[in-house]
């Protein structure tokens, strides 16, 4: 597997990502946000930060990069897409993912490990994980608090789109297991074509013991298999 890795002007998590697919033995190469061109790259990964300062929305400036022209023709092609934080707020914003990001319900920039529940594990970016597992993994933004029209959110429940939901120590998708305020305590979606996902807490910072989880490996093995998958 090669991944391409999207810097921005304002990208943090970049290096992590990068890191993260080198652990479960792929490849990974940087692509500066101006350039062109997703030839031999089997998955897109953008990461987390703060692209262009955050100015105007997260992610709403970084939409219009030279590079998203060809993730966004990358994506409708049936490529693999992941965006993680920063990288979910840009796929919303482009239009590869359906609903937005807004402020937290704190109306603070919170970074903390939380709690989500794997929802389903008949996907590319989850068939590693159990259905129903909760993991540990880490957050760090201000604006994650999921918001869609409650025609998109019925569609993302009826059609299992909901990958991630934040939850409490119970594994309960309750009001107090929820640390930013989304709707549904949606933590990570999947588009309709099940190709581009997005979402807002940090498996790359989740790989070893020291870091205090390796709940973020599987996530990334899960990948690495099924595109050995669809390659033999």
């Amino acid at each position: 597997m090669k991944a391409a890795v999207v810097t921005f002007p304002g990208s943090n998590c970049d290096y992590d990502l990068y890191k993260a697919v080198q652990q479960v033995g792929a490849d990974a190469e940087f692509l500066w946000h101006r350039t062109h061109g997703l030839d031999g790259v089997d998955v897109v990964l953008l990461s987390g930060g703060f692209s262009y300062g955050d100015y105007l929305r997260a992610g709403a400036i970084a939409r219009f990069s030279p590079i998203m022209d060809d993730v966004v023709a990358f994506a409708q092609a049936g490529g693999p897409v992941v965006g993680i934080c920063n990288g979910f707020q840009i796929l919303c914003e482009a239009g590869l993912l359906p609903g937005a990001l807004i402020r937290n319900a704190s109306l603070k920039f919170q970074s903390e490990s939380v709690r989500m529940r794997v929802e389903r594990t008949d996907t590319m970016f989850t068939r590693d994980y159990d259905e129903g597992q909760v993991l540990w993994i880490p957050m760090a933004h201000a604006e994650g608090n999921y918001r869609a029209d409650a025609d998109t959110l019925t569609r993302l429940e009826d059609a299992g789109q909901v990958l991630f939901r934040y939850v409490d120590a119970e594994g309960e998708a309750t009001e107090a297991g929820n640390p930013n305020g989304s709707l549904n305590n949606i933590a990570g979606i999947v588009n309709e074509a099940g190709n581009v996902m997005g979402m807002m807490p940090h498996p790359e910072r989740a790989m070893e013991d020291v870091l205090g989880s390796t709940d973020g490996v599987p996530f990334f093995t899960s990948l690495v298999g099924a595109l050995a998958g669809s390659a033999s």
